[in-house]
């Protein structure tokens, strides 16, 4: 029944399998083996899934591999079908008012901004899912971070500035900056009022 919905079973094969694995990529031939499929039906999938989006190809040692785009639109979705595993977002999560990720967020120590987009707020786009602004224990990011990525089944672009590099950045209009708050946003803490 899946096949009719998805189209082929070739194509809810190849779901299944980068799905199931995300960051790690796959040549032609070693798809065809683990999915056990013909060459051919396999090469029209995947280039109607690179045409969507879904997946990227890379090419190394003069093979093309493919992966899984973490940043395709419906990735969450997608996984929470095909997935084997069961996925608990923290974006889904609520503490009281707000996401759990954001109380994560918000709880590192030494934190005066923070600032939420890409994948973590819904119709933002751009480079950076997360910034942070302060002086940042790397350890409290770090398993802040992985936290979030755990739950959500995906990597997080984020960046982490001291305050004087911020707010130096921030008064110069430096585009990162500009461009972070110009698109769809959701500032997390500010604790000095600098953003508003």
């Amino acid at each position: 029944m899946i096949d009719a919905l998805f189209g082929s079973k070739t194509r809810v094969k190849l779901l299944h399998l980068f799905l199931n694995n995300p960051g790690q990529s796959f040549y032609v031939r070693e798809i065809t083996r683990l999915i056990d499929e013909q060459i051919n039906s396999v090469r029209r999938e995947l280039a109607n899934m690179l045409e969507v989006g879904i997946i990227t190809s890379d090419s190394a040692d003069n093979k093309l591999y493919y992966q899984v785009s973490q940043r395709y639109e419906y990735y969450i979705p997608l996984r929470a079908i095909f997935s084997d595993q069961k996925i608990t977002s923290v974006a889904t999560v609520q503490l009281g008012d707000e996401p759990a990720w954001q109380k994560l967020v918000k709880d590192i120590p030494g934190l005066r901004v923070a600032v939420a987009a890409g994948v973590l707020v819904q119709g933002s786009g751009g480079g950076v899912d997360l910034l942070l602004v302060g002086d940042l224990p790397k350890r409290s990011v770090a398993q802040v971070v992985a936290s979030i990525e755990s739950d959500i089944g995906r990597d997080l672009a984020y960046t982490v500035l001291t305050y004087d590099e911020f707010y130096y950045r921030l008064s110069v209009h430096d585009r990162f900056i500009g461009g972070l708050t110009k698109n769809k946003h959701q500032v997390l803490a500010d604790v000095d009022s600098i953003l508003k």
